[in-house]
């Protein structure tokens, strides 16, 4: 039996097989006939931020395509409904639904979150009011967009929702007031209750021990977490795979898959290490830098290699595409403002399209129309002239399917 091989490069435990039996259009065995197996897509999460696609539309996505099979959307309460009652719940679903065709998995980001939250909730009168207004938000919100949003970031950044003083807002006094699990569980349990389907992460920024404490917490109350979200904006500078994968290690004891939710690295000057807050840092120009852009490649080769070769870590996403409208005004893009790519893109392109990817190949069936695929976890396509089938290769395991090629 002929076998398609999985790149060298690959971790191990990013790949699979499978022995496919095939069909011909008539039905009987595709015996001793070539074929081509072509991969499609990743089952690791490659994800980066769809923001511009709902505010600028898709035309020109393609680059974007290339590398990315996730992406996060914005559901800030704030700007999605500026006005009680006026959301912006139309343009969201038709990006959804966009993003949904081109192959590529939706995220909702976030539910329930102290920021950007909407002025007119502090006239709600009391913390009764608030939670039975915010309780109606999740459950609207994920009931709406059930169709198309299967993965939310249920709840953001808990350990410091209590004592949040970086801006008026009425979800930080009902957390100070019933507490951070009283508002993880009112998220899931509403989202829960919304899409009984649906995938959801509590995520945070802050990764010490607190946090740890809080999942502690809510998992031995009984809250159902799907996944952890670990945010790692590094606009100070690359932390290092011993730094990054120790974290990484103190989560993973959960036995929850670890999604790397927001990960960025600056192209430019360096963001001075006593900042403590990355929001209170401005400049009124920060560019990129050939030195920069050499760097930022290094760094992001060097964190997608760790990652990605960390059995607990089902995702990473970028946080933003391009250093138009980056966020902080930094230059955090993969590609410049005009557009064209930084050698961080290429880079990436290398390992997820190359390194990661299993290469075409052409080889032939048995005698009962077998072949075996031993490839990097995701989908694939099979096919003979005209006549193709797609089907799947697991991670880490073994499997056998039949498959019937269609004109």
């Amino acid at each position: 039996m002929e076998v398609v091989t999985s790149p060298a490069s690959a971790p191990a435990h990013r790949t699979g097989g499978t022995v496919l039996t095939l069909l011909g259009p008539d039905g009987s065995p595709f015996a001793d006939r070539e074929v081509t197996v072509e991969q499609c897509s990743h089952a690791f999460g490659f994800g980066n931020i769809g923001f511009d696609f709902v505010e600028h539309g898709t035309a020109g996505a393609g680059p974007w395509l290339r590398l990315f099979n996730q992406a996060t959307l914005p559901f800030y309460w704030g700007t999605y409904e500026p006005e009680r009652g006026r959301t912006r719940a139309a343009r969201l679903h038709e990006t959804a639904a966009w993003l949904i065709e081109q192959g590529v998995r939706v995220k909702g980001h976030p539910l329930v979150w102290h920021t950007v939250q909407p002025d007119w909730l502090m006239e709600a009168g009391g913390d009764d009011e608030v939670e039975r207004i915010l309780r109606e938000h999740v459950r609207e919100v994920v009931g709406e967009f059930a169709d198309v949003i299967q993965l939310w970031d249920a709840i953001n950044e808990t350990v410091i929702m209590p004592v949040f003083a970086n801006g008026a807002n009425a979800i930080t006094p009902l957390a100070a007031a019933r507490g951070r699990q009283h508002l993880i569980r009112l998220a899931f349990e509403e989202a829960r209750a919304a899409n009984p389907d649906a995938t959801l992460v509590i995520n945070d920024f802050d990764l010490s021990p607190d946090y740890e404490r809080v999942i502690e917490e809510a998992i031995e109350s009984g809250v159902r977490i799907d996944a952890i979200g670990l945010q790692t904006h590094m606009h100070q500078g690359y932390r290092g795979e011993e730094e990054i994968l120790a974290i990484v290690d103190r989560f993973a004891r959960f036995g929850l898959p670890l999604q790397l939710t927001e990960t960025t690295f600056v192209s430019g000057h360096l963001m001075p290490p006593e900042i403590e807050d990355l929001n209170d840092y401005r400049v009124d120009s920060w560019p990129s830098t050939p030195e920069g852009e050499a760097r930022q490649a290094d760094d992001i080769e060097r964190h997608y290699r760790s990652l990605f070769g960390h059995p607990a870590v089902e995702s990473v996403t970028y946080w933003g595409f391009s250093d138009a409208g980056a966020w902080l005004g930094a230059p955090s893009g993969l590609v410049r403002s005009d557009g064209s790519a930084k050698p961080a893109y290429d880079v990436l392109d290398g390992l997820i399209r190359g390194e990661w990817w299993t290469a075409p190949t052409r080889l032939r069936t048995d005698d009962v129309g077998r072949i075996r695929v031993e490839g990097v976890a995701g989908g694939y396509t099979v096919s003979a002239g005209s006549a193709a089938a797609g089907f799947d290769v697991a991670r880490g395991r073994d499997s056998s399917h039949e498959v019937a090629l269609r004109a």
